[in-house]
């Protein structure tokens, strides 16, 4: 493991153009009220990963029905589309628009289904590594899927291709120079679950883990907190020791490409950040700390025997707060109070 004090923390932004996360999650509220049905997911109170005072693990498994957080995601974005277009949006508000992004797994459930719900076309890119079934449940939500590619960045350029010769709209859950307004409002639909978790919480955490990738969810999450719980918590950003995105950018002060192997955590496998949440995450996150394929692997089936059963993507931030080196280097002791989110169900 490796943890680096964000000297940055409590300052401005890395990246000049891009935007700081949206903290709004008032937008979210309004339109999930359309939904008959409650689309609240449980804050979980868990004995036995560490000795603290309590253990809360946001379980986002059963999200909106789509097995992850990224419910919250690309199908909010098209939803909140489709409530510009119609007071009343139904299953044909978006018809003869087509959405296409790339995607290694939830994206681009949450791309197929909202596009679905609301009468659009997805067509989602993935690379030649992806399993067959990902491909199969991707075509059950009637997406349109194309290979391309050996990896996540060849996938993604030919899907940025394909939406400027097609004229349709590029979708990512990421956010580079000159794309920034859909993955921002991107990332406001993952303040659903962090406002739950504040209103679920009996007491403020100490400590909060947030896994990254891209930083999507992390970014989000870490802003939020800082708008209802000040600086009381302790934000430590988890990603893979392969992937160390962000943790490298805080190091360089600048976006930085980190270069490395494959991980077991494919969904946190991203070698590039993306800029709103570097912006967002440089500015409220304490720690940035990358963990071994073998430290998320290793716990994974002590979070499964008490019924957090998860990927090593989804349990890198449980992981890594289990993690008794980590305990130490942070200050977590017997008055500590943890919260992590686990963001996906097994595959």
């Amino acid at each position: 493991m490796e943890l680096l004090n964000n000297k940055f923390r409590g300052g401005g932004k890395l990246a000049a153009s891009a935007p700081f996360p949206s903290v709004d999650e008032t937008r979210v509220e309004a339109l999930l009220r359309h939904f008959e049905y409650d689309v609240t997911t449980p804050l979980v109170e868990v004995e036995g990963l560490a000795e603290v005072e309590a253990f809360w693990v946001k379980d986002e498994r059963e999200r909106m029905g789509l097995g992850s957080f990224k419910a919250l995601g690309a199908a909010y974005v098209i939803a909140r589309q489709a409530a510009e277009v119609s007071e009343r949006p139904d299953t044909r508000t978006l018809i003869g628009r087509t959405y296409v992004t790339a995607s290694a797994g939830n994206h681009g459930i949450s791309v197929a289904a909202g596009a679905r719900m609301f009468g659009a076309q997805a067509v989602v890119f993935i690379a030649d590594t992806v399993p067959a079934a990902f491909e199969e449940r991707l075509a059950s939500y009637g997406a349109q899927v194309v290979r391309a590619g050996v990896d996540y960045a060849a996938s993604m350029e030919a899907a940025s291709t394909a939406a400027k010769e097609n004229g349709w709209i590029l979708l990512s859950d990421s956010s580079w120079e000159g794309y920034f307004d859909l993955p921002f409002t991107l990332m406001e639909g993952y303040l659903q679950m962090a406002h739950e978790a504040f209103l679920q919480c009996r007491d403020v955490p100490t400590h909060v883990f947030l896994q990254a990738g891209v930083g999507g969810l992390a970014g989000a999450v870490a802003a939020y907190i800082r708008k209802v719980w000040g600086d009381a918590p302790r934000i430590v950003v988890v990603e893979p020791q392969a992937a160390p995105a962000l943790q490298a950018s805080i190091r360089a002060g600048v976006c930085t490409f980190a270069d490395g192997p494959d991980s077991t955590m494919g969904r946190l496998d991203c070698k590039e950040p993306s800029l709103i949440a570097l912006n967002g995450l440089a500015r409220d996150a304490d720690e940035f700390l990358t963990v071994s394929d073998e430290d998320v692997g290793s716990r994974l089936s002590q979070m499964a025997e008490l019924d957090l059963a998860t990927t090593a993507s989804g349990g890198a931030g449980i992981a890594a707060a289990m993690m008794r080196e980590v305990q130490a280097a942070i200050g977590i002791g017997p008055d500590s109070r943890i919260l992590c989110f686990l963001s996906e169900v097994p595959e």
